[in-house]
C-alpha cells in the first residue's frame, strides 16, 4: 500500500527533476571550465533526497551550501515547488485539527492566525532587505533598483532569486522546523535577520514543524483563553472542556522551556571564554550569532548565522542540551495537559461561551503571541538586532 506521503514525495522529486535537479547514482563528473582548470562535480538522488528534506521539514541539504545551491535549487520553479512543500502539511494540519474536533472553523481559525503572522513578518524582513544598507548609501553608492542592479541588500542572496524569494524562504523556513536556506541569513539586514529570529522565538508557532508545530499554538490559544476567562470572570474553556489550575500550569510550565534554554545558554556563551572564542563579529551582531544558535537550536530547526563558529566543544554541547530541552521539555507538558482534557467531559455551549472560532478569537491569539513573546523575549531582541539597527542608522556601525 503506498501512503499519501510516498505519492507526494514521488511527484514532487518527479517535478524537480523536470526542473533539472539531479536524481542518479552516478559517481563524481569531472569537468574542464573555460580557463582549462579541473573542476569535480558531486552528482547523486539529490532530486528525492531534497522534496524529503522539505516535506519533513527536516532542512540538511545534499550540498553544502543547501537549497542556495543549483543542484538543489536550480529555477525560480523549483524554488516555488520547495517553498510550498515546506508549509504544505503542517498548514493542512490545521484542517486536520478541525475535523478532529467536529468543526472545521477551529482550524480555519487557526490558520488565520498563523497567515496574519506569517504576512507580518514576509512584509517586515522583504522591507528591511529591499531598503538595503544606508551607510553604503551614504557613500555615494547607488542601491536603488534599475535595470542594471537589483537594488537593496544582495548580500548573501542568489541573483536568481533575488530578495524577495530569499526573504520569504527565510520567514518559511523558520515558521516551521526545517531551517533549509536559500539565502545566508547572517548576511541580512538587523531587522531583516530579526524575522527568523523571532518566528523560531515564538516556537516555531506560525505552521510548525511536520508532526510537532501544531500544539505550539495551542498551547498560546489556551493562555488567551485564560486571558479571556480572566477578563471576564469565568472558568475558561477550549472545545467544550474546562481548562483548569492543572492545564493553565502546564501551559506555562511548556511555554517557559523555550525561554529557559535560550536565554540562559546565550547569557553565559557570552561571558565565558569558550563562547567568546567562537564569535567573530564584535558589538550587537556577534551577540545575536549566539542568540540565533540557541534559538535554533531549541527550536529544532537548523538554519545559522553562520558567521558563529560553533564546531567546538562548548558550542555542541550546549547546543546539544538545548535540543534536547525544546524537544522534550515541551511535548511533556503538553502531553499531561492533552491526557488531561481527554479525561474531562464536554460541556454544553452557553451564553457566556467565548467563540474560538470567531474573529475575536483570532484577534485575541494574535495579540497573547506577540505580548507573550515580547515581555520574554525584548530584552534579549533590544541586545542584538534592534541595537544593531539604531547603529546602523546612526552612522556608528559599518
Amino acid at each position: 500500500m503506498v501512503r499519501p506521503t510516498d505519492e507526494a514525495r514521488t511527484i514532487g522529486a518527479l517535478l524537480l527533476c523536470w526542473q533539472g535537479v539531479p536524481q542518479n547514482l552516478g559517481a563524481y563528473t569531472e569537468a574542464t571550465t573555460l580557463e582549462g582548470a579541473k573542476q569535480v562535480i558531486a552528482q547523486g538522488p539529490v532530486a528525492s533526497q531534497e522534496i524529503i528534506k522539505e516535506l519533513g521539514t527536516n532542512g540538511g541539504g545534499f550540498f553544502n551550501a543547501n537549497s542556495a545551491h543549483p543542484f538543489e535549487n536550480p529555477t525560480p520553479l523549483s524554488n516555488l515547488i520547495e517553498m510550498v512543500a515546506i508549509f504544505v502539511i503542517g498548514v493542512g494540519l490545521t484542517n486536520v485539527f478541525g475535523r478532529m474536533v467536529g468543526n472545521e472553523r477551529q482550524g480555519w481559525a487557526i490558520l488565520a492566525v498563523m497567515g496574519i503572522l506569517f504576512l507580518a513578518g514576509v512584509a517586515t524582513a522583504y522591507w528591511a532587505e529591499a531598503a538595503g544598507n544606508p551607510q553604503i548609501a551614504a557613500l555615494g553608492v547607488d542601491t536603488a533598483p534599475s535595470a542594471m542592479q537589483a537594488g537593496g541588500n544582495m548580500e548573501g542572496k542568489e541573483v536568481r532569486f533575488g530578495i524577495a524569494n530569499s526573504t520569504l524562504w527565510a520567514t518559511i523556513t523558520t515558521d516551521t522546523s526545517c531551517g533549509a536556506v536559500n539565502s545566508m541569513h547572517d548576511s541580512y539586514m538587523p531587522l531583516g535577520g530579526m524575522v527568523p529570529l523571532i518566528n523560531m522565538l515564538l516556537g516555531e508557532v506560525i505552521v510548525g514543524g511536520v508532526g510537532s508545530g501544531l500544539y505550539g499554538i495551542l498551547l498560546f490559544a489556551i493562555v488567551a483563553l485564560f486571558v479571556a476567562g480572566l477578563m471576564v470572570g469565568r472558568t475558561p474553556e477550549y472545545l467544550g472542556k474546562k481548562l483548569e489550575a492543572k492545564e493553565v500550569k502546564m501551559t506555562m510550565l511548556a511555554i517557559l522551556c523555550l525561554p529557559l534554554s535560550i536565554l540562559v545558554f546565550t547569557a553565559i556563551a557570552v561571558v565565558v571564554e569558550p563562547g567568546l572564542a567562537g564569535i567573530s563579529n564584535a558589538g550587537p551582531h556577534g551577540y545575536t550569532e549566539v542568540l540565533y544558535a540557541f534559538t535554533e537550536g531549541a527550536g529544532n530547526n537548523g538554519s545559522a548565522f553562520a558567521g558563529l563558529s560553533a564546531n567546538t566543544p562548548f558550542y555542541n554541547t550546549t547546543i546539544g542540551f538545548a535540543m534536547l530541552i525544546g524537544r522534550f521539555f515541551v511535548i511533556v507538558p503538553m502531553l499531561a495537559i492533552a491526557g488531561a482534557l481527554a479525561a474531562k467531559s464536554v460541556s454544553p455551549p452557553s451564553a457566556g461561551t467565548f467563540p474560538t472560532d470567531s474573529g475575536l478569537f483570532v484577534g485575541l491569539l494574535v495579540g497573547v503571541i506577540v505580548i507573550v513573546g515580547g515581555l520574554t523575549y525584548f530584552p534579549a531582541v533590544a541586545l542584538g538586532p534592534l541595537a544593531e539597527q539604531f547603529a546602523m542608522q546612526a552612522g556608528t556601525l559599518f
